[in-house]
């Protein structure tokens, strides 16, 4: 009996030993991934798929808005790639010298649209048509932090529409929030990506917003100077560019 449970103690501890060794084989590796909200659907896929292709990888993904994304790698967030909604966030910390800049590329670009609650009678057929006396809440991202939001208000400038609806809009922290305010009727309307149609089963686009009213939405991306990885992140950026990912991409409403 004794010489029975000194086997099985030898036995766990075995087990437990390489259970350890494998937790801290260096072969492992993990890639630290910030990118803005709209992408969330489309970067899980092709995520997947890069560690399927790469077995000894972990991704670990950190989605929000652009803007408080590179707020925090200017904190100091251990990040090894940045993927961002817009052009503007990723100047702001190649500014800084964040970014291995050689690395830096455009990968895939955007519509905007304006939505509503599937279920609701609501027809607008341009911006044009909106008036503070016709929507009392319009869900918006804020503009200070969000590619989406900022877009949104270079077409209602352009329009000459901001001022006069500025007390109608309910700010979000991203185009996730901007899509829960719709879908739980916390906003009448709101302005989101065409992607992001793709990922709300409770909403309807009531127009697309003429592109010539907006920057183009093109989606850069770059590997961070401080990256831990850096040649890893370089075979994402390489992979995210792939055919295979493209693809996702495509599916998910986003064009290249």
């Amino acid at each position: 009996m004794v010489k029975r449970l000194f086997m099985l103690c030898m036995l766990l501890s075995t087990l437990v030993a390489c259970d350890s060794t494998e937790s801290t084989d260096p072969s492992n590796k993990e890639l630290f991934i910030s990118a803005a909200a709209s992408l969330s659907g489309a970067l899980n896929e092709i995520s997947e798929k890069f560690e399927a292709n790469n077995p000894n990888v972990t991704i670990t993904l950190n989605m929000s808005g652009s803007g408080k994304l590179a707020q925090q790698i200017q904190q100091g967030a251990p990040v090894d790639v940045f993927l961002s909604a817009d052009q503007h966030w990723m100047d702001v910390l190649a500014s800084d010298n964040l970014l291995l800049s050689s690395t830096r590329i455009n990968f895939t670009k955007n519509n905007l649209v304006l939505i509503t609650q599937k279920k609701s009678p609501g027809i607008v057929r341009g911006l044009n048509e909106l008036s503070k006396e016709s929507f009392d809440q319009i869900a918006i991202g804020n503009p200070k932090s969000v590619p989406a939001g900022s877009y949104a208000k270079d077409a209602l400038t352009n329009l000459g529409l901001w001022d006069e609806l500025k007390d109608s809009f309910v700010f979000a922290k991203d185009v996730s929030q901007v899509l829960t305010y719709i879908e739980t009727g916390n906003a009448e309307i709101g302005f989101v990506y065409g992607s992001d149609l793709h990922r709300a089963e409770g909403v309807k686009v009531l127009t697309e917003i003429d592109k010539e009213l907006y920057t183009p939405i093109v989606y850069p991306a770059a590997v961070l100077s401080e990256s831990e990885q850096p040649e890893l992140a370089k075979e994402f950026l390489s992979f995210i560019q792939s055919d295979s990912a493209q693809t996702i991409l495509k599916n998910y409403g986003f064009s290249y």
